[in-house]
Formats: C-alpha cells, structure tokens, sequence
C-alpha cells in the first residue's frame, strides 16, 4: 500500500498530503476493518479517492508536471501539460501522444501509469509468483476492449472515436489493472468470479472515462465499484455451485 500510493498520485502533490494519504489508506482503509486481509476496498484506491474528494486542486485539472526542458533557462525542473486523458475531456486532440509515446512511457501523468512496458514486466512477475490472477488482468483488459469498441461503433465525439485497443494504453488502465484490480483481499476469490469482476471493472472503467468529463479517469472508481460487489458475485458463484451439486446427489439418489 505504502508503495502503491506514491504510484498513483500527481507527481507534485505535496508531502504532507502523501503522509495524509498513507495515513487514511492505513487506518481508515485497513484497520477500521480489523487489520489487513480484512479490508473490503483497496487501500491505495481509497486513498487516492479520498485526496479526489477532499483535495481536488491537488488530484484533479487538465495539468500536471511533466520532467524535461533541462536547456530551457526558464525552466528548472519542468513544466505543466496536458494528458491525454485530460486533452479529451476537454475537448483538445489536437497535440495527443503517439502509441509509441503511450506505451514507453514518454508522457505526463503519475509514475506508475506511464510506462507500459514497466507494467507489463510487473504483470509477469505477479503471475510468474501466483500474487495476481492472470483471470483477472485478461478479462478486464477484455471488458475494456468490447466497451471501448463498442463506443467507436457509436461515437458522437472525438473520445468516443479513441481506438479501443489505445484506451488500454492509455491513462491507468493497465496499471489498475495490474495492480489494483488484483489485490487478492478485495477482488472475487472464486475462479468463475474473477472472469466476471475483472470484466467488469474494465466495462466500467473505459464507461466512467469517456461518458462522464468530470473524471477523466474512471479505473479509479469502477475498481472500488467493483470491489464493493466482489462479495456479492462469489456469493452466487457458490450458491450456483451447490445448487448443482444439490441437482446432481438428487439424480444419484433417484438413480439408485
């Protein structure tokens, strides 16, 4: 969690709402539940969603630090920009990044979303380890594709013209999906359930980030969505389970 936090969070929000952050994700977001493996949202999600609603000016806007210009006098450490995701929601296309750019990682945004490549290594070591479930990366990067292709087929704006196959690369949405969406305390612990979680919370996310401008973002918020009806899914899952069991001990018992 303490790791993840700093991941997701503008690279200019302040220390003390970083410490702040750790702070929540830590009290108000694992132990207010009984400890850890006992919380029911992802930490770091929560806290990040928390400095969303409580700090807008330093989570949200169409400007974040972007590192470079180190010839530039002007300039000492950087300067603002926009991301992609922020150029759509307010309708400016014109200057967006090339796949190339998207998926290495020469791009504004927060640290842990920007390099692909970095995140795709992580995967594989999250399911080389058995930590994260292949299942749930691969359905919600399907979920995902079906509704961003699905926006294309009836597209009315330029965000909803975005190729599906970009809004994978672009923003956090592998990263949710690599890291968040797997956390094995808060995602769906049955097998057949974590096709259905992870389909969901990539429907979910590509739906938030193109329909709704006010969160450019909505990996963020479908995978706490999601998280909340994990339970509700494997329940389900197990009581259709044992309802076919039920079916089959009736029809050995008749049979005999």
């Amino acid at each position: 969690t303490v790791l993840l936090i700093p991941l997701i969070i503008p690279v200019n929000t302040p220390l003390w709402v970083l410490a702040l952050a750790v702070a929540f994700a830590v009290i108000i977001g694992k132990e207010v539940f009984g400890g850890t493996g006992m919380n029911i949202l992802n930490p770091a999600l929560t806290a990040r969603a928390f400095l969303f609603f409580a700090y807008p000016g330093e989570m949200t806007g169409d400007k974040v630090w972007v590192y470079g210009l180190k010839n530039n006098p002007h300039v000492a450490d950087g300067f603002s920009g926009a991301t992609i995701l922020g150029n759509f929601a307010t309708g400016t296309t014109g200057h967006n990044p090339s796949a190339h750019d998207l998926f290495f990682g020469f791009i504004p945004g927060s640290i842990g979303e920007t390099s692909k490549l970095a995140i795709l290594i992580g995967a594989a070591i999250l399911i080389y380890t058995g930590i994260g479930s292949w299942k749930i990366m691969l359905s919600m990067v399907l979920g995902g594709l079906l509704m961003g292709l699905t926006l294309n087929v009836f597209a009315v704006n330029d965000y909803m013209r975005f190729p599906a196959w970009e809004q994978l690369i672009a923003g956090g949405f592998l990263f949710g999906t690599v890291f968040m969406a797997t956390d094995p305390v808060t995602a769906s612990q049955t097998e057949t359930g974590k096709w259905i979680y992870g389909f969901l919370c990539g429907v979910l996310a590509i739906l938030i980030r193109v329909l709704n401008p006010a969160y450019p973002e909505g990996v963020m918020l479908a995978i706490l969505l999601m998280n909340v009806f994990a339970p509700l899914i494997d329940h389900y899952i197990v009581e259709a389970n044992v309802n076919r069991r039920m079916k089959r001990l009736k029809r050995v018992a008749q049979a005999v």
